[in-house]
Parts: C-alpha cells; sequence; structure tokens
C-alpha cells in the first residue's frame, strides 16, 4: 500500500522539521517510510539542486530555473519515488510539484499551463495522495530561514532567500489558491503554533487517512477474493431461460 504525502510551504515555514517529526511517528506506529525532498532526492537530482540553489547563479533565467526543476524531478520519481510506492511504502517528498506551482507561475509568472504540462511529463502523472501547506507569514518565515543560513555551516542554498519580500508573498498566496482549489487533498496548518502542537495535528490527521486507506485496500482484496454465492433458486431460473 502506497501512499504518497508532500510538504510544502514558503522558506521558514518549518516543514522540514515537521516533515521529520511525521517520519519519526509513522517510523515508531509501524510503517515503512521513505523521506526524500526536492530538489535532490538521488545523486543525479542533487547535483541539479546545487545549481538551483547557489546564489552565485543570479543571472538564471525563469525558464532555465523550471527546466532545471523538471528535470531534477523527472529523475527522482523515476529513481526513488515510483520504486518506493510500488513497493507499499509512505514516501515523505520535503516539497514537489506544488512548489513549482508556487514559485515559477505565482512568484516568476511563468504560464500555468506550460508548469501543468512539465510537472505532468516529470511526475509521470504521479500526484500526491495528501498535500500538508505549513502557511505561515512570509516576513516572518524569511526571516526565519535567513538566521538558519547564517547558522549553517556548508554551502550557503540561499538564491530564493535573497528575492524581494514581495517574491515570497506571491509564493505564500499561490499556495493557499491550490489548497483552496483542492480541499480533499491539502492539509493546511498554521505555522504559528509550537513543533509539538502542529506535529500532533498533522500526524492525527495522516494516520486517520493512512488507517481509511489500509480499510480501502483490504475490503477491495476481500470482494476480489470473494466468490459469487447464488442461490438455489437463481440456478433454477438460469435452467429455465436456457
Amino acid at each position: 500500500m502506497g501512499f504518497f504525502i508532500t510538504f510544502e510551504g514558503v522558506e521558514g515555514c518549518g516543514k522540514t522539521t515537521q516533515i521529520r517529526q511525521l517520519y519519526d511517528r509513522l517510523t515508531k506506529s509501524g510503517y515503512r517510510v521513505m523521506l526524500t525532498r526536492e530538489p535532490g532526492g538521488c545523486l543525479i537530482a542533487d547535483k541539479i539542486r546545487s545549481i538551483l540553489l547557489d546564489a552565485e547563479n543570479k543571472g538564471m533565467q525563469s525558464l532555465t530555473e523550471l527546466l532545471l526543476y523538471a528535470a531534477a524531478r523527472a529523475q527522482h520519481v523515476a529513481e526513488v519515488i515510483m520504486p518506493a510506492l510500488a513497493s507499499g511504502a509512505v514516501v515523505l517528498c520535503d516539497r514537489f510539484s506544488d512548489a513549482t506551482i508556487a514559485y515559477q507561475h505565482n512568484g516568476r509568472g511563468i504560464e500555468r499551463t506550460t508548469i501543468d504540462d512539465l510537472n505532468t511529463l516529470a511526475c509521470q502523472s504521479l500526484r500526491p495522495d495528501l498535500t500538508v501547506l505549513i502557511d505561515c507569514d512570509a516576513a516572518l518565515g524569511l526571516a526565519r530561514a535567513k538566521s538558519r543560513i547564517e547558522a549553517a555551516s556548508g554551502p550557503r542554498e540561499e538564491r530564493f532567500e535573497l528575492e524581494q519580500l514581495s517574491f515570497h508573498q506571491r509564493v505564500r498566496d499561490g499556495y493557499l489558491q491550490l489548497a483552496a482549489a483542492e480541499p480533499d487533498r491539502f492539509l493546511t496548518v498554521s505555522a504559528g503554533g509550537t513543533i509539538a502542537e502542529i506535529s500532533g495535528v498533522i500526524a492525527t490527521q495522516v494516520l486517520n487517512r493512512l488507517t481509511l486507506k489500509q480499510a480501502t485496500c483490504l475490503t477491495g482484496m476481500f470482494s476480489a477474493k470473494t466468490p459469487e454465492i447464488v442461490s438455489d433458486t437463481q440456478k433454477d431460473t438460469a435452467r429455465a431461460v436456457r
């Protein structure tokens, strides 16, 4: 029983912390879970990630950015996500195709149809079963993200953090529009609570959905294996017709 869950939100919203919290909770509950991220998640996609997030690449064109994201996603989906789902794992992904809509369409202004076509191709038509949106004020999230970068060692993945606040506000608006359009797929959680409060809300909702998915799968298996019971009356009627 594969189940695909993605986490989305503006920079600094806390989604990476929350996806790790959910990973721990599901693992302790006995689920087989894979945790991955975008851009990246495998060797080739990680190399593309280093180009996309490097602040020195400030001259990158919006279309170049979009195509690089699509290339990284195509490799990631084929090499990592699809095989894990086929094996029955719960896959948790830190960002996925919704991020491309929010950042490259709402943020950059690229036509939505262009992005949708590329997402369909790169994802092999795969869509998340559930998307957790951690909704955060753009200014607050950006400040958190910049503080995190300053405190971290290693490569400074800050090309998006260097964008104007108005860009991040458009991204947030884009996410909220996506959530409003697909309320059954999106679980929108305010970033205003504590880590424990937010993770508790997410875990409850996710475990409920996984339980429902398991019950649905078991019902389907039982129905497929249960032979049709034909009464004597039905048999007599069939003979009379013949």
